[in-house]
């Protein structure tokens, strides 16, 4: 990305605020003439004093006017020059401020719009997607404030200063322009020298954020198996190569700098010697005033170039983290399908013909899937763990989409269907449920979150959390986050009591919960599963016994179909499955003690 497509790119997010880019531009231009002044004072005030000194007797009265005329002026355009400086800033800055904000929340709805296999994408772990786009919004942003609250001032300055120049005299402009371009040229060939570097930068920051994310989230296991080392030097190899990396940007940095301050001191001594010398030759209109007139304007004209190299840094800065972050913002292809199918009933009749997917990692997940999932049945989904199970959950719900065959809910194509309306009709209760950062009450309206308290609270009862919730001493104002890994099993579940749509998705409900939870969460569950379709993935025996319907799984394809009973006769994978749950479980020796138990 070059610096025109990232202007062009920045520039319907400015566009709303275009008032304040005028107000700005005004006062920027305002600003450059009155940057001008002591350049001008300056070479009166030589020439009078150089005048008054020249007279035969000195008149004070004349010296104390043109010091009281230099203060006035002086005095006054410190006034107004300070008094445009911070509404130029306050509106440049109000200006970056808004452009940041629209850019943060820009990103932040396309995320949401994005399917899952945008996430699962290798190079969109959370930690460097974070690190993609704070460093996107705030590199940009920078920009924004680099363009219009220091780059325009300060080159209109400079403009301003070399028509001056020019004016006074053609060879000392023509000097001061020789220079500009010689500065400009070793800039860009220093931040060309420093590209790469900088691009290594992003990815090392990517790396760190990503790691220090990987190391918190993982913090239980590195500690129980004493890890904390193996950690520490993965770090610190990547803080080495990081820090290696940056000495090399700083290294080159300051040699290109001395390089452009010595091109500058040589500048400003040519300006003198020209300028003496046309002073002593008699040049018209060159006057000893004129000496320290070139030099402060030639000090304006390479005043922003002494600060290009800041702002052509941080611009640098903005195209490489750029790319990262419209990667993300205008990554259409990864969009979420959606479809306008929105029938007034939802029966729940799902049927699979030919499925195939991938993941997008490679993974081949499923071949040539055909089922007849039927509403108002419990149909369950049995196998080995990678047998695809969790991934057919995954198509029903629309979070991918097949690579091939055919998926259809009420005889019309998923595909055809309102994402968001189809998600409505779907509960979905996982192993592991996200547990939102908020009080339980927020957690589970989540289900509906126009739900009155009374409903939150009838949930809770069904999923046997209620006095739980009630024990502690905020009661639902508690914070979710602060329940044992159970508690917040049960909150997942109360969700989608409160959800209460026709068709549910329960992938080992009660892998989290104890013996008696899992007994009546198991009852809370037999409840709601009546006139509904159910499909339920599961280890527990308990929770498949009772369905109607039954496919299991082995590597991404269906096996076995047919009742619970009925499959067992026949042998295979879900007798495999059911054998081994029991022995798990020791039935043998827990049917003998309550046997005894009972005969006592």
């Amino acid at each position: 990305m070059n610096l025109f497509q990232l202007l062009r790119k920045i520039a319907p997010y400015v566009r709303p605020y275009r008032w304040l880019v005028i107000v700005t531009l005004i006062l920027t231009f305002i600003g450059s003439l009155i940057a001008q002044v002591n350049a001008v004072v300056l070479d009166r005030t030589v020439d009078a004093i150089n005048a008054l000194v020249s007279r035969p007797q000195f008149d004070w009265a004349h010296a104390a006017h043109i010091l009281t005329v230099i203060s006035i002026v002086l005095l006054g355009k410190e006034v107004l020059s300070a008094a445009i400086t911070y509404a130029q800033q306050y509106f440049g800055e109000r200006m970056r401020i808004f452009v940041s904000k629209d850019l943060s929340q820009a990103v932040i709805d396309r995320i949401l719009s994005y399917r899952m296999a945008f996430f699962s994408a290798n190079d969109n772990e959370t930690g460097k997607l974070q690190t993609r786009i704070d460093q996107g919004v705030s590199s940009l942003s920078a920009t924004v404030q680099n363009f219009f609250i220091d780059l325009l001032p300060l080159f209109t300055s400079a403009v301003l200063a070399l028509i001056l120049m020019f004016a006074a005299n053609v060879w000392v402009g023509l000097t001061a322009l020789f220079i500009v371009p010689v500065y400009i040229w070793i800039t860009i060939a220093q931040a060309r020298k420093l590209q790469g570097w900088r691009r290594n930068m992003r990815m090392y920051r990517e790396q760190k954020s990503h790691g220090v994310m990987n190391i918190i989230e993982s913090i239980s296991v590195i500690k129980s198996f004493n890890r904390e080392q193996i950690e520490s030097q993965k770090q610190w190899n990547l803080q080495t190569e990081f820090t290696n990396n940056q000495m090399l940007v700083r290294k080159t940095s300051f040699r290109y700098d001395g390089l452009k301050s010595f091109v500058r001191q040589v500048g400003t001594v040519l300006i003198i010697i020209l300028t003496a010398y046309l002073v002593l030759s008699g040049y018209p209109g060159m006057t000893i005033g004129k000496i320290m007139y070139h030099v402060m304007l030639f000090a304006n004209v390479t005043a922003p170039i002494t600060q290009l190299q800041r702002i052509f840094d941080q611009m640098n800065d903005a195209l490489i983290y750029a790319e990262g972050f419209f990667d993300i913002l205008d990554a259409d292809a990864e969009r979420e399908p959606t479809g306008t199918y929105r029938p007034d009933v939802v029966h729940g009749h799902f049927q699979l013909s030919g499925v195939d997917f991938t993941y997008p990692s490679g993974t081949k997940a499923l071949h040539h899937i055909d089922m007849d999932i039927r509403p108002g049945q419990i149909t369950a989904f049995v196998g080995l763990s990678g047998a695809g199970k969790s991934t057919i959950v995954n198509l029903l719900d629309k979070f991918y989409e097949p690579d091939s065959g055919q998926i259809l809910l009420d005889g019309v194509d998923l595909r055809q269907w309102d994402t968001h309306f189809l998600r409505d009709n779907i509960g979905l209760v996982l192993q592991k449920n996200h547990i939102f950062d908020g009080t339980i009450l927020e957690n589970i309206r989540y289900g509906r979150p126009d739900a009155t308290l009374a409903e939150v609270e009838d949930a809770a009862r069904k999923s046997y959390i209620y006095d739980q919730i009630m024990a502690l001493p905020n009661g639902f104002q508690s914070k979710a986050t602060a329940l044992s890994g159970g508690q917040q099993q049960r909150i997942a579940i109360a969700r989608m009591f409160l959800k209460n749509p026709p068709i549910i998705f329960l992938d080992e409900p009660t892998a989290s919960l104890d013996a008696v939870a899992t007994e009546q969460i198991k009852a809370s569950i037999d409840a709601i599963k009546q006139g509904r379709t159910v499909i339920i993935i599961s280890h527990s025996i308990s929770q498949i016994i009772d369905s109607d319907l039954i496919y299991a799984l082995q590597n991404g394809r269906v096996e076995q179909s047919g009742d619970p009973e009925g499959l067992y006769k026949k042998g295979g994978v879900y007798r495999d499955v059911v054998d081994a749950a029991a022995r798990s479980l020791n039935i043998d020796k827990l049917a003998r003690t309550i046997d005894q138990e009972l005969s006592s």
